[in-house]
């Protein structure tokens, strides 16, 4: 009607110029995770991958998918988004591994309230590069431009990865066994889990997150915080197929104390020795700050291990040795034995700093 306000997309704060240059930019990046299987080109309604072509003949499909919590806030408020899409695939790659699967393809899901082809951008590469160290191809994603849902400069993200494994071959614990090793790879960091209460400390404790950390005076104390998660894929999956693991445990929400028993079978009980290996400096500074308690670490933080792997005995030296080949770091840190499906973790001055003597039992 003659004199009536025109309205638009992009006057509701959605720009479709700028969602389509963002796709175009990215165009590279996403070509350069291609791997058997999958072309990695962006355009249409799905992507495809073909399971012959990466060289399986009767695979099952393991799939997971998660997010990084509140660490997207410390990236947002620190401009640090160049290393966030790698936290978002080995939250997702990580929990395929574990299941015995090769990660094959990754979907992306990036929401904003203004889209800022800047930062979507940077976020995007760091989610290639974790790609890249899946071995897994970045097939295809969603980014979503929703004006009012999110504070100006905040977005979020989800990642959903597919994975194969032949039939027969998947891990579920069911060949674990009384008297197996337990074996644990070094984390990086503080990974994915528990920024709700690493935010909470340094807001209530003043801490100066651009300035050298107090544990690591080379390092500022953001960057230490942002470390992403690392990536155990390539070092475990020849293992895997040699049938040498049992079962794996992924260190993620819950720590130590609830997700080992989730790949216990029922009647086996795991013990872990908390003095096995020294406490990364970072987690010490955490538990000193918030005076958190050892259990409370143990069921919050990873505590300097990111995975778990349950072995035959006569097999734990050997895999040790591969594994820091591959660029692990190893601890042999427990074993199997018969009880309640649980895990204990037996703490003296090694991982929990203050403490004599404890012991903490989750049972699943």
């Amino acid at each position: 009607m003659a004199g009536e306000q025109s309205y638009s997309y992009e006057q509701a704060g959605v720009s479709i110029a700028a969602g389509n240059a963002l796709v175009r930019a990215i165009g590279p990046l996403v070509k350069a995770t291609a791997r058997p299987g999958a072309d990695a080109e962006l355009g249409g309604f799905g992507g495809f991958f073909d399971p012959k072509a990466a060289g399986y003949s009767d695979p099952l499909l393991v799939a997971a998918n998660d997010g990084v919590g509140t660490k997207v806030k410390l990236a947002i408020d620190h401009d640090r988004h160049d290393t966030i899409g790698i936290d978002l695939v080995a939250m997702c790659v990580n929990d395929l591994i574990v299941q015995g699967a090769e990660p094959l393809f990754f979907l992306d899901y990036f929401a904003t309230g203004k889209l800022d082809n800047g930062v979507a951008q940077r976020v995007v590469a760091s989610i290639a590069d974790g790609c890249k160290l899946a071995g897994c191809a970045l097939i295809g994603g969603e980014t979503a431009e929703m004006p009012g849902m999110y504070a100006a400069g905040d977005y979020d993200l989800a990642g959903f990865c597919v994975g194969a494994v032949e039939r027969g071959e998947q891990l579920t614990g069911d060949k674990v066994a009384e008297g197996d090793v337990l074996l644990g790879l070094a984390s990086s960091g503080v990974h994915s889990n528990g920024y709700s209460l690493v935010r909470r400390l340094a807001a209530d404790k003043g801490w100066k997150l651009d300035r050298p950390a107090l544990f690591d005076q080379e390092k500022l104390l953001i960057d230490a915080l942002i470390e992403p998660t690392r990536i155990y894929v390539a070092s475990l999956l020849p293992i895997i197929r040699q049938g040498r693991i049992h079962a794996l445990a992924h260190i993620t929400g819950g720590g130590l104390l609830e997700n080992v028993p989730r790949v216990l079978p029922a009647g086996l009980h795991a013990t872990i020795e908390a003095d096995a290996w020294e406490q990364p400096r970072l987690m010490a500074f955490l538990q000193a700050q918030g005076n958190i308690e050892p259990a409370e670490m143990a069921r919050t933080f990873n505590c300097g291990i990111g995975m778990v792997l349950a072995v035959a005995p006569d097999q734990a030296d050997a895999i040790a040795a591969d594994l820091r080949q591959a660029g692990e770091t190893v601890f042999r840190i427990g074993g199997i034995g018969t009880g309640q499906r649980g895990c204990t973790v037996k703490g003296a001055a090694g991982c929990w700093s203050g403490q004599d003597d404890w012991t903490a039992t989750h049972h699943a």
